[in-house]
């Protein structure tokens, strides 16, 4: 499995590089998984700018700008922390395009409405270019967290290939 994830990071570096674009990460659920996985690719600091890991409220407020009132109505795991997390990300930063990754790991804190595997993500490529898309991951800790770093990746691919 985590050929996968080496590939896809390899041709998202290849794409960001071919168009003269950084990448900024900010993630919750995901830990610095995307991060790590796009930096084990050798010469990734020619187009990975940085990573945020926000695992907390407080950190998504204070490192992306997460308002109060969106972690309060909705709560971290929403379309709206996301895209607030990849526009934080992008204003806060040298970068061109941004992925979040917020969700539900487990194998706690699940609720009937965002059950554990529920993730959201938002790519942006520029502050009024967000994509959004929830998902419902099956499996346990480790395997919502990889399915989520990897519909990151190939999300951002399409993308930038769609020329969006």
């Amino acid at each position: 499995m985590p050929e996968i994830l080496d590939t896809l990071s390899a041709n998202l570096g290849q794409r960001l590089l071919a168009e003269g674009l950084r990448l900024a990460v900010a993630e919750s659920c995901t830990g610095g998984w995307l991060a790590k996985v796009v930096t084990d690719i050798p010469g990734s600091s020619r187009w990975f700018e940085r990573g945020f890991v926000t695992y907390s409220n407080a950190a998504k407020e204070e490192m992306l700008g997460v308002t109060a009132a969106t972690l309060q109505g909705g709560g971290a795991v929403s379309e709206a922390a996301a895209r607030e997390m990849a526009c934080g990300a992008l204003m806060r930063s040298n970068a061109q395009v941004a992925i979040a990754i917020t969700g539900i790991a487990g194998p706690e804190g699940g609720t009937e409405e965002k059950p554990v595997g529920t993730v959201w993500f938002a790519w942006a490529l520029a502050p009024e270019i967000v994509r959004t898309q929830r998902l419902q991951f099956a499996g346990d800790r480790s395997e919502v967290r990889h399915q989520s770093v990897r519909v990151a990746l190939e999300r951002l691919v399409e993308l930038l290939e769609s020329g969006v």
